[in-house]
């Protein structure tokens, strides 16, 4: 998330914009993926782009998310992430059947990411569409724009409303 003036010689209090890039894997937490770019449209002063993997278009239609959608064939995150500037704020929401949560592996990850300063927004447990009932799914929609609305305002005075 980036402020970016949009015009320098604007009045002095000068409209910031943020930049939003929403991640979509392969996970039927895709299914979401619409309502939360909606919802974080709903920010005053946030753009969003979207950048999703094949398999994540099985869950949802590209049709239904209104911004600009970066596709990549490929499992792209590890790019993505490698790149980020470390300075700005960078979140994740974890989402996969409770097996897979559950492995040791999982939170050797989860931990890895965390020491890098990454923001998780944990997963909730509930009976998931595998079946499976425990943690594993996805933070619901309300719960990533509130998180994204304190990273905001923590990181550039960004005014909650």
């Amino acid at each position: 998330m980036e402020p970016k003036a949009s015009c320098p010689t604007a009045a002095p209090l000068v409209e910031r914009k943020f930049h939003v890039l929403v991640g979509v894997t392969g996970s039927v937490a895709a299914l979401k993926s619409p309502l939360l770019v909606s919802k974080l449209l709903d920010i005053p002063g946030l753009e969003v782009a979207v950048v999703t993997t094949e398999r994540a278009k099985h869950f949802y239609s590209p049709q239904d998310i209104p911004v600009t959608l970066y596709s990549d064939a490929d499992e792209w995150e590890t790019c993505v992430i490698r790149a980020w500037d470390r300075s700005k704020p960078l979140l994740f929401c974890p989402a996969m059947n409770t097996a897979m949560w559950e492995h040791p592996i999982t939170a050797q990850q989860v931990d890895q990411l965390k020491a890098f300063g990454y923001v998780e927004i944990p997963c909730v447990a509930k009976k998931l569409v595998c079946g499976d009932e425990g943690l594993g799914a996805m933070a619901e929609v309300g719960t990533i724009v509130d998180k994204v609305k304190e990273v905001l305002f923590q990181h550039s005075g960004f005014q909650q409303s």
